[in-house]
């Protein structure tokens, strides 16, 4: 199964919120006919309604791949009127978070090849990051499909067991939003200590953006970059003395954040 056989037999997208419309531009971007995709959502924004895709229509029989990209909470509701392409040769890809490969197995059947891939907001920019694991009836080839669409909006990395989902949930899927809180509270600090606010958050998002860009193309690690910036006794030592202390410094919240989130995807998926 490729590529091929996907503008041949369909795709179809179950929900298009902000993920599924980053996907499905990425997709189009890329040359998938719009004529092979079926998105069904009950609230199309005006952009979905101008490309020309199969909207809030019947879908094929057996479609070649089916994403699902509704929120978990929906899942119950939104699984069980696709059951009739379970145990058969469509592939399901699911973005949402929480929701295990038994859980979907249930409801479609074990025979149904299904990929679970966790992408994150990035991907509306085409930098995101999608981890994907596959159930037992998803074979190599289902696993580059899965890839290849998915690449559409950014890296894709594989796990090698479901049970590091929710490690990467919290630590990519959430990931922006503790950066996002970074670039926030840098702009406050500036701001109370005289900076003008929009000068402090122009200052605040470029130098995330800068030092993330410099970490993912560096040959040094991260560990080192830090080190580069920081001169013995000076100011960038005197503000890591504070964030790296092993009571309440950043290590520690930090972990705890990640813990909440894991936890919070396991109740998810119960």
């Amino acid at each position: 199964m490729d590529m091929n056989t996907v503008k041949e037999k369909g795709l179809a997208l179950l929900g298009c919120g902000k993920m599924g419309s980053a996907m499905l531009k990425g997709w189009l971007d890329g040359g998938l006919p719009p004529s092979s995709v079926w998105v069904t959502d009950p609230n199309p924004s005006d952009w979905l309604k101008s490309t020309g895709v199969h909207l809030n229509e019947d879908l094929p029989a057996a479609p070649a791949v089916v994403l699902v990209a509704v929120k978990p909470q929906m899942m119950a509701d939104a699984l069980p009127t696709l059951k009739a392409m379970g145990n058969g040769p469509t592939l399901f890809i699911s973005v949402a978070a929480g929701i295990t490969l038994a859980t979907y197995e249930g409801m479609l059947g074990d025979q149904t090849p299904i990929v679970r891939a966790m992408p994150n907001t990035p991907a509306a920019v085409g930098r995101g990051v999608t981890a994907i694991i596959g159930n037992g009836a998803a074979s190599a080839d289902h696993a580059d499909l899965a890839e290849a669409l998915l690449t559409a909006v950014g890296q894709v990395v594989r796990l090698q067991t479901e049970a590091q989902m929710g490690a990467v949930t919290a630590v990519s899927g959430c990931g922006p939003a503790y950066t996002f809180h970074l670039i926030e509270t840098m702009a406050a600090a500036g701001e109370a200590n005289g900076l003008a606010p929009e000068l402090a958050l122009q200052l605040a998002k470029a130098t995330v953006a800068g030092a993330g860009y410099l970490a993912e193309n560096a040959d040094e690690d991260p560990g080192q970059l830090r080190v580069n910036v920081t001169s013995p006794n000076g100011v960038t030592q005197a503000a890591l003395e504070v964030l790296m202390n092993e009571e309440d410094g950043f290590s520690p919240l930090l972990k705890r954040a990640v813990d909440a989130a894991i936890k919070r995807d396991q109740e998810l998926g119960e």
